[in-house]
C-alpha cells in the first residue's frame, strides 16, 4: 500500500496541468514558467500590458509601468528591454515611450481589405473642398477608433483632434455607427432617449455633434457602407460652430457613398 501511495504522489506530480489557453504542459515546465515570468501570466499578455501601460503614459518609467501591469521589476524590465531590441519600444529620458515598429505595424490594420485605400483620395478631396478636417472611423470596444485623418486648409483650432486615437460612442462619428450596429453591441446603459435619435440618425443617414463633446468642435459624419450595405465605418467632418452643419451633409454623404462604391469594386 505504502508503495502505491508513493507511485501515485509521484505521478501526480509530475501530471500535467492546464494552462488558461486550455493546452497542457507538465508541472515543472509550467511552474517554472510561471516563476519566470511573474506570477503565470503568460509573456505575451505580459508584454501587451506593458505596451497598453506605455501607451496610455506616453512616456514612463520602469517603477510605474511594472506597478500599473502587476509585474516584477525585473520581469517587466526584461520584456521591455525584449520589446526594445524589436522595436515596439524605445528608451527616452523618462524610461520608455512606444517604438516606431508598432506604429508601422499600427498603420497596416484595418477591420475591411481595402477600406483605408478606398477611402484615401475622397477625403482628401473633400478636406480641400471644406477646408476641414476629414476622418475616417469604425466602432471598437465601445469607443470610436480613428483609422485616418486628413485635415483641410481652414480646419484651425477644431482641426486639432484630442490625444490619442479613440473618442467616446457617443461623438457624431460614433453615433452614427452604433445606430445602425447590432442590438446586442456592448456599450453598456444606454440613455433613454437613444432609441429615437437611433432611429432620426438611420432615417437621414448622418448623424451630428455640436459641441457635445468638446466646446468650439461640431461634426457631421455618415456610414460608409461595404459591398453588404452594412456600415463598415463612418465618415466625419469636423469644423467649428461658424459653420453650418446641414450645408454640408450633402457633400459629406455623396463622399460616404464614394468611397462605398470604391469598395464593391475591390
Amino acid at each position: 500500500m505504502d508503495e502505491q501511495r508513493r507511485a501515485t504522489a509521484t505521478r501526480t506530480a509530475d501530471a500535467p496541468r492546464r494552462h488558461p489557453d486550455h493546452r497542457y504542459e507538465p508541472r515543472a515546465e509550467y511552474a517554472a514558467r510561471a516563476a519566470a515570468d511573474g506570477g503565470g501570466r503568460s509573456v505575451l499578455e505580459g508584454a501587451f500590458a506593458l505596451l497598453g501601460a506605455v501607451e496610455r503614459a506616453t512616456e514612463a518609467g520602469l517603477t510605474r509601468l511594472a506597478a500599473e501591469c502587476g509585474l516584477p521589476k525585473t520581469t517587466a524590465y526584461r520584456l521591455l528591454e525584449q520589446l526594445v531590441e524589436l522595436g515596439a519600444v524605445e528608451r527616452s529620458r523618462g524610461g520608455y515611450r512606444m517604438g516606431p515598429r508598432i506604429f508601422r505595424l499600427g498603420q497596416g490594420w484595418q477591420p475591411y481589405p481595402g477600406l483605408r485605400t478606398a477611402a484615401r483620395a475622397p477625403a482628401r478631396r473633400l478636406a480641400r473642398l471644406t477646408g476641414a478636417t476629414v476622418g475616417l472611423n469604425v466602432l471598437r470596444e465601445g469607443q470610436t477608433l480613428i483609422l485616418d485623418q486628413t485635415s483641410g486648409d481652414g480646419s484651425g483650432t477644431a482641426g486639432r483632434l484630442p490625444d490619442g486615437v479613440s473618442w467616446p460612442w457617443f461623438t457624431a462619428a460614433g453615433k452614427v455607427l452604433v445606430a445602425g450596429a447590432h442590438p446586442r453591441l456592448p456599450l453598456g446603459p444606454l440613455p433613454v432617449a437613444w432609441r429615437r435619435e437611433a432611429d432620426v440618425i438611420r432615417d437621414r443617414g448622418v448623424a451630428f455633434d455640436r459641441e457635445e463633446v468638446a466646446a468650439g468642435v461640431c461634426c457631421v459624419a455618415v456610414p460608409v457602407r461595404g459591398p453588404n450595405g452594412v456600415p463598415l465605418a463612418s465618415l466625419s467632418l469636423v469644423t467649428d460652430p461658424a459653420h453650418s452643419l446641414d450645408r454640408l451633409v450633402g457633400v459629406v454623404q455623396q463622399t460616404g457613398r464614394t468611397i462605398g462604391a470604391l469598395l464593391r469594386t475591390r
